[in-house]
């Protein structure tokens, strides 16, 4: 995609950039991060670097499904030859007709068994055992069954959850090729803003950087530092960004100064620091003023609104894309549910409200102004209603992590 130099004030084609576009832009602008392998427990959560496949069919040999006997061909009785524990290895041969041996679920089943006849619906008498004639390879796990060696089991870009990380422990893997959660680093500008207690009059309580730690981590990410400075003087901010870089962050978050205001300063640094503009405000609302933009050095600056409800809309609109694509993954494909209530659409913008989802029917939440976050706090997702969506049409939703 074409990232657009900061020398100048961004362009046109930056500008008010449609909400699905602005997605993928954010998505489509970074290389993924080197990969590295990393132990099975410190994989959790990252990103596969390369498919991972399965090095031996699975399972890898024929295996009981049950506790029981495994009889050979023919109707019964059989006689029983031995036993199978789990673990063990059958080492008297071939299974032929009228034999058996017992098994525990999980061993390897002896060549020649047909079936294994649970231990609930099989009769002992001495050394013969009688149970129903059932059909070949009745609960016996063959070789193979759920994937053979060779096979994709998982491609690359999945995220390693907690069963892919058990397949891959079954499958003899102790590392696993990731990419590294990138590294985040959080300044919340403004300087009305307190960290503690409860706000004077004129000062409001910081609420984006208490939610923006744990969005990032749900979003494939790791939060280094989260940093509260002064509108101005614009030295500090600046050295800041630098230092986020020079401190080995992937991203800087910057929650104000996006507007156009006294001391909105963002776009004069990055401007200043020769950057690459890949988004410049969004036709949507809440979350107009943000932006996206690249360091000469390859780190990442994301700004989004002070408002904490427009500062949430603007963390999925750019850095949730932003975080897939430093990670490999794909940008995720959002849900289209049906909306029902009273929705006002806004012309020329994506109206991304919160709105609670009963599993057929999505419904707008109250409470949604850009400096409030009482509807996403009772939501389940936000809905982005573009500008010709029509009652009981559906809507893509953003899913709450």
């Amino acid at each position: 995609m074409t990232i657009l130099a900061a020398s100048a004030p961004p362009p046109a084609s930056c500008r008010d950039v449609p909400w699905t576009s602005a997605r993928e832009r954010a998505h489509a602008a970074p290389a993924p991060l080197p990969a590295t392998r990393a132990p099975l427990a410190d994989a959790a959560g990252s990103a596969l670097a390369e498919a991972l496949r399965s090095p031996q069919p699975i399972p890898a040999f024929d295996t009981a499904a049950m506790d029981g006997y495994a009889v050979g061909p023919g109707i019964g009785p059989w006689r029983v030859l031995g036993v199978v524990p789990a673990g063990g290895i059958w080492a008297g041969g071939t299974l032929h007709a009228g034999e058996a041996v017992g098994i525990s679920t999980g061993a390897p089943v002896p060549a020649g068994a047909r079936a294994v006849v649970p231990l609930e619906q099989a009769g002992r008498s001495g050394d013969l055992v009688h149970g129903p004639f059932l059909a070949e390879d009745r609960h016996i796990r063959r070789a193979g069954e759920d994937a053979p060696a060779g096979s994709v089991l998982a491609a690359a870009g999945t995220r390693a959850g907690p069963a892919l990380l058990g397949l891959a422990a079954a499958c003899g893997y102790d590392t696993l090729p990731v990419r590294p959660r990138p590294r985040v680093r959080i300044l919340v500008t403004g300087d009305e803003v307190t960290r503690t207690g409860r706000p004077a009059t004129g000062r409001v309580r910081d609420a984006i950087g208490p939610f923006l730690p744990p969005l990032v981590r749900a979003l494939g990410g790791e939060t280094t530092d989260v940093r509260h400075v002064p509108d101005r003087p614009a030295g500090s901010l600046r050295a800041l960004v630098r230092a986020a870089s020079d401190e080995g962050a992937d991203v800087t978050v910057m929650t104000g100064s996006t507007s156009v205001g006294a001391t909105d300063q963002l776009r004069r640094l990055l401007t200043e620091a020769d950057a690459r503009w890949v988004v410049d405000t969004v036709a949507c609302r809440p979350g107009h003023p943000q932006l996206l933009a690249r360091l000469p050095d390859e780190h990442w600056v994301v700004g989004l609104p002070g408002n904490p409800y427009a500062a949430l809309v603007a963390a999925h609109t750019l850095l949730a894309p932003l975080l897939s694509g430093l990670t490999g993954r794909p940008l995720p494909a959002l849900p289209r549910i049906p909306l029902a209530g009273d929705i006002r659409t806004v012309p020329g913008r994506t109206r991304l409200i919160p709105v609670a989802w009963d599993g057929a029917t999505a419904h707008p939440v109250g409470g949604h102004g850009p400096a409030f976050l009482r509807g996403a706090a009772l939501a389940d997702a936000l809905a982005a209603v573009a500008p010709d969506w029509r009652p009981g049409q559906p809507a893509p939703l953003i899913l709450h992590p």
